[in-house]
């Protein structure tokens, strides 16, 4: 009832969501047709048809797993996709390469709703080529029956106590990532020693026979199926399963992790940019934003949003993470610079038997 009264409302509103300029017009963009390039389940189907309803365009939404699925089909034809979702690291990357729009923020006035710290970032001076969509962490989800104590560090996914019973991340930045916070090290280390004890240690919990699995979106489900004790996870998705069985929690270990923003971008060769433009305003409205957040479980960027938290919500570390696990985080960066030298080792933690 409560998504309902927030769809009514939102539709009462009309264009309320869009630019002034825009507003005028019943239908801003009738006939237009939007490519959305998102991460899998990664927004509420009735925001998209509240979009469409609105302005008049045709949204097509299609899905990525990974930030290099979708750099490389982007490399492939960025005209494709009229707003793409990359992660932070992702985002600089692309404004080194020239790939990214710049953003007429006059067409994106929500941005004010962003929160403070999450304006002007590091990889994006001015938020010129971006806007948040959603931010979290990454850590590990753990059943609570199948453990001999909570957990809280890295170290439990490689000690042996839970072997064949560990799901790993697919993912080369997450999975490399980790096992450098495990040892002491940055996740942005270019350092080829450093790289190569993490590689040593991956390729050694493979090998130990530790894990049971690499998965990215179906490790929310297998979990909450009590398919295995521990489990690299994305916070959004941990809260979904947390939701779904109350022996699994959450935790970002000791040693620190990555705090990652998901952002909104218009590649390069856009033919719809002022839409997409339209698009991005209208995902930073508070009743939209608060029903993605609903939807998807992660953490929004919006701070009315944010101040609208109820008790119960404020206080899950998951949805909102203290100062304290904050402070030992840190972002990607773009480590293009040193793929090659990724890549490799990814490859070799694949390829281990």
């Amino acid at each position: 009832m409560k998504k309902i009264a927030i769809i009514l409302l939102v539709v009462a509103l009309a264009c309320a969501a869009l630019p002034a300029a825009l507003a005028e017009a019943d239908k801003p963009f009738a006939g237009t047709r939007l490519t959305v390039y998102n991460w899998f389940d990664y927004i509420d189907p009735e925001v998209l048809n509240i979009f469409e309803e609105q302005t008049g365009v045709s949204v097509e939404y299609v899905n990525f797993t990974q930030n290099e699925d979708m750099y490389a089909k982007l490399e492939a034809g960025a005209g494709a996709y009229d707003v793409i979702f990359p992660s932070e690291y992702m985002i600089e990357r692309l404004i080194k390469e020239d790939r990214l729009e710049e953003l007429d923020l006059s067409n994106i006035p929500n941005l004010e709703n962003v929160l403070d710290n999450l304006r002007d970032p590091s990889y994006d001076p001015g938020n010129a080529h971006s806007v948040p969509y959603m931010w979290g962490t990454l850590g590990i989800l753990y059943n609570t029956d199948m453990v001999s104590a909570p957990i809280t560090s890295w170290q439990s996914l490689f000690d042996g106590e839970y072997a064949g019973s560990i799901f790993m991340m697919n993912s080369l930045r997450d999975t490399i990532g980790l096992g450098l916070k495990a040892l002491g090290y940055s996740m942005n280390t270019r350092n080829p020693d450093e790289l190569r004890e993490a590689c040593d240690l991956l390729v050694k919990q493979k090998r130990d026979k530790l894990v049971s699995g690499n998965f990215v979106d179906e490790t929310k489900d297998k979990m909450v199926a009590g398919e295995a004790a521990l489990a690299v996870i994305y916070s959004g998705d941990a809260l979904y399963a947390m939701e779904k069985a109350d022996n699994l929690a959450y935790v970002v270990p000791e040693e620190g992790s990555n705090i990652w923003v998901d952002g909104m971008c218009i590649p390069k060769g856009t033919a719809n940019k002022a839409a997409a433009e339209c698009f991005i305003n209208f995902m930073c409205d508070p009743e939209i934003a608060r029903m993605n957040m609903d939807y998807i479980y992660y953490s929004s960027p919006i701070r009315q949003v944010v101040e609208g938290l109820s008790e119960e919500e404020a206080a899950n570390g998951a949805l909102n993470p203290p100062q304290d696990v904050i402070a030992r985080c840190e972002y990607y960066n773009d480590i293009s610079d040193s793929m090659d030298l990724y890549e490799s080792i990814w490859m070799e933690i694949r390829m281990a038997r």
